[in-house]
C-alpha cells in the first residue's frame, strides 16, 4: 500500500493529497463515491488524523471533493476534468509569490511539535514558561491601569516605551542613543525583514555568518539578495574577509550577531572589534548588529554590543524581548540614524499601522521596575543551570559521538559528530523517540551539526531528551 514519503521535502499532507486526486482521477473513487473516515485513512498511512484532515481540506479547496455533516466525505459529483472554471486552485496561489516558505526542517519542526505537544523541544529558540518573568508582570498590570486610548498609536513605537528604552540602552548595553532613533518592531526578524525590503534592492550582495541564523530566514532569498558567507571560529567572523567580499562582489550590508552567535554560541573578540570598524569605516559599510542574547551571560562580565563602541554610525542595532523575557509581548527595537528610522517606520505604518499600545505600555513599565534586575539574574543562572544540565547529559550518553564548546550565555548547543549521518532521517528517528532538535544544514552547516536549546525544555527534560537523541543517532551509525 502506498505511504508518504518522509524523506520528501513536500509536506506529508500535501502527498496524500496529491496521491488521492490521482487515485480519483485514475476513477479508483468514481463521483459521488465516499472516501474512507479520516481516522481510517490516518491508521492506513500511518500518520496523525490531523494529517489527513489537512489533505482533505486541500482536496476541497479545489473542489475535487465535500464532506457533508453526517455523511462522510465524497468525490465531488461534478465530472472529473470538468469541473466548475470558478473554483480556484488555491495550492497554485500558496506556491505561487515572491516570499519563501521556511526552511523544510523548520516546518516539519513545527508539525511534530503541533501533533506531539509532548515531544522534549530542544528546537524552540524561545524561553520556557518558567523562565518568563509571568508573575511579574501579572502584578503590574493589576497595579497599573493600561492605555484609555485604544487607537492607532505613533508608527515609531509608543514614545514612553522609546524613553525607557533610551534608559535601559545606556544602563544595560552602553548605548547612547534618542527615542528619536529607536524603532519599535514585532521583535527582530520584523526589524530584519524591514531592512531586507526596505534599504536593499533584488540583486544586491549581503554578508552573513557561516554558520548563521540568517540563513535559516527565507525573508533574505525573498527580497532577492545575494548571500556570502564569512565562516565564524572561535573569536566570531574575520573582518579581512568582509575586504575581500566587498572587493570581489560589492557587498552593500553584513549582517552579524555577535554575542553568543546562533547557532555556535560565540563571543566576537575585541581585536576583531577594533578590526571590523577600520574596515565597516574604510568602506562605508553598514553594519546590522542583532543582539537578543547580549544579557544571558552566565559569567563574568556581560560583552557589550558594537553599537556600543560605534562612533561613526555604522552600526543598525536589533533588540529584543524575546530571550530576555517573554515572546510573546512581541516588542522589539532597533536603533538607527533618524532618516532610517523614518523610512522604517513609514514601510511598518503600510504593513500594520503600527504595533498594539498595550505590550508596549507593559513592557515599558517592566523594564522601569524593580522586578527587571531581579529576572535578569534569576533568569542568568537557570540559563546556567539548564546548559549545564545539557552538557552533563551529552559527556553521559555521547562522550564519543558528540563534541562542543560549551557557552557561556544564550540559549543553544553547537555539536559536531563525530560520524556524518542523513540529517533528515536523524530528525526523524529522534521524532520517533520523543525529541525535536534543529539539524546544522538550517544553519548553512552540513549534516555533521546540530543545535540543541535548553531554554524550552524543563529542566528534568534534558537528561531524557539526551538520552534519546543518543538512541536515535546510535541506530543511524550502526547502519
Amino acid at each position: 500500500m502506498w505511504k508518504p514519503d518522509r524523506q520528501s521535502k513536500k509536506p506529508i499532507y500535501e502527498q496524500i493529497a496529491d496521491h488521492l486526486e490521482q487515485r480519483i482521477s485514475y476513477g479508483e473513487f468514481p463521483p459521488g463515491s465516499l472516501l474512507p473516515s479520516e481516522r481510517k485513512l490516518a491508521e492506513q498511512l500511518g500518520v496523525n488524523r490531523s494529517t489527513v484532515i489537512l489533505a482533505f481540506a486541500e482536496l476541497r479547496s479545489m473542489g475535487i471533493i465535500e464532506s457533508r455533516a453526517g455523511s462522510g466525505t465524497r468525490v465531488s459529483r461534478t465530472k472529473w476534468g470538468a469541473m466548475p472554471k470558478h473554483t480556484p486552485n488555491w495550492r497554485r496561489y500558496a506556491e505561487g509569490g515572491s516570499f519563501l516558505p521556511n526552511p523544510t526542517f523548520l516546518r516539519r519542526i513545527r508539525e511534530a511539535l503541533t501533533q506531539q505537544p509532548s515531544l522534549i523541544d530542544f528546537a524552540s529558540g524561545e524561553l520556557s514558561p518558567d523562565l518568563a518573568p509571568t508573575e511579574e508582570i501579572a502584578d503590574l498590570m493589576s497595579q497599573h491601569r493600561y492605555t484609555s486610548y485604544l487607537g492607532y498609536d505613533n508608527p515609531q513605537g509608543y514614545v514612553p516605551l522609546r524613553e525607557a528604552l533610551v534608559t535601559y540602552l545606556s544602563q544595560y548595553r552602553g548605548i547612547q542613543t534618542t527615542e528619536a532613533s529607536i524603532l519599535i518592531t514585532s521583535g527582530s526578524q520584523q526589524s530584519l525583514y524591514l531592512i531586507t525590503q526596505c534599504l536593499l534592492s533584488p540583486g544586491d550582495a549581503v554578508a552573513i555568518e557561516d554558520p548563521s541564523y540568517c540563513y535559516s530566514l527565507p525573508m533574505f532569498q525573498s527580497a532577492g539578495l545575494r548571500l556570502f558567507r564569512l565562516p565564524v571560529d572561535q573569536e566570531g567572523l574575520c573582518p579581512e574577509d568582509i575586504r575581500t567580499l566587498y572587493k570581489k562582489h560589492r557587498i552593500k550590508m553584513v549582517f552579524m550577531n555577535p554575542n553568543f552567535q546562533n547557532p555556535t554560541g560565540t563571543v566576537f573578540s575585541m581585536e576583531r572589534r577594533k578590526q571590523l570598524f577600520a574596515v565597516a569605516s574604510e568602506l562605508g559599510l553598514p553594519i546590522v548588529e542583532d543582539d537578543p542574547f547580549g544579557l544571558t551571560a552566565y559569567e563574568g562580565e556581560v560583552p557589550m554590543p558594537l553599537k556600543s563602541m560605534d562612533s561613526n554610525g555604522s552600526i543598525l542595532y536589533i533588540g529584543s524581548f524575546s530571550k530576555i523575557a517573554a515572546s510573546g509581548l512581541r516588542i522589539g527595537w532597533m536603533v538607527a540614524p533618524h532618516s532610517i528610522v523614518e523610512r522604517l517606520a513609514d514601510a511598518r505604518q503600510q504593513m500594520d499601522f503600527g504595533l498594539s499600545v498595550i505590550p508596549q505600555q507593559v513592557a515599558a513599565q517592566f523594564i522601569r521596575s524593580d522586578y527587571f534586575r531581579p529576572h535578569l539574574e534569576r533568569l542568568q543562572i537557570q540559563l546556567q543551570f539548564k546548559r549545564d544540565l545539557l552538557v552533563e547529559a551529552l559527556q553521559t550518553e555521547l562522550p564519543d559521538l558528540v563534541s562542543f564548546t560549551a557557552p557561556h550565555g544564550g540559549l543553544h548547543l553547537w555539536c559536531k559528530l563525530a560520524h556524518p549521518v542523513h540529517d533528515g532521517r536523524l530528525l526523524e528517528e529522534a521524532i520517533k523517540k520523543g525529541i525535536v532538535f534543529v539539524p546544522g544544514s538550517v544553519y548553512g552547516s552540513d549534516s555533521s551539526y546540530v543545535r540543541f536549546t535548553y531554554a524550552r525544555a524543563k529542566a528534568g527534560e534534558i537528561r531524557d531528551g539526551v538520552a534519546k537523541f543518543a538512541e536515535a543517532l546510535r541506530e543511524l551509525v550502526r547502519e
